[in-house]
């Protein structure tokens, strides 16, 4: 089950590829649909099998953002979070080997094409909640358990 929250710049990231596909990409592969099909025969024409595989991958999408959209928890940064590890912070921490990660914790829906995000749902994130600099936490990996060192948590203010 994923969770539901989700910053207000992950929001607007959503909001503008529903837009974006609605109102930009949607009518123009539509056109070019339109175009091929009236090239006649269909079953070789590679412009609209294509194009309309394109406009269902488009259209579920935009299902998807239909649906997801109004259940999200938008999370606003609150003075109370200050010092602590809670949604939406950029983490810093160090392992016993001196490896150093630094990330953001957000929502599920944020965390793709972006390395330096990770989700509110992973474990890493879990173990960390409610943390404050210089602490320590131990993670359950698939390799047994880790232990980290928080560094430094910070908030960006949208």
């Amino acid at each position: 089950m994923k969770t539901n929250l989700i910053t207000p710049e992950g929001y607007r990231k959503l909001q503008q590829e529903h837009d974006h596909l609605w109102h930009e990409k949607r009518p123009e592969i539509t056109k070019i649909v339109s175009w091929a099909a009236s090239l006649g025969d269909r079953s070789e024409n590679a412009d609209y099998t294509f194009n309309k595989r394109v406009l269902r991958q488009i259209d579920r999408r935009v299902r998807y953002l239909r649906k997801r959209l109004p259940d999200l928890k938008i999370i606003e940064y609150s003075q109370q979070q200050a010092g602590k590890v809670f949604f939406g912070a950029w983490v810093e921490i160090e392992n016993d080997a001196q490896e150093c990660k630094k990330f953001r914790i957000v929502g599920p829906d944020e965390i793709y094409e972006r390395n330096d995000y990770i989700s509110i749902d992973s474990p890493m994130a879990r173990a960390l909640l409610g943390k404050e600099v210089d602490d320590d936490f131990t993670v359950n990996t698939p390799e047994g358990e880790k232990t980290w060192f928080v560094n430094k948590i910070d908030y960006v203010i949208s």
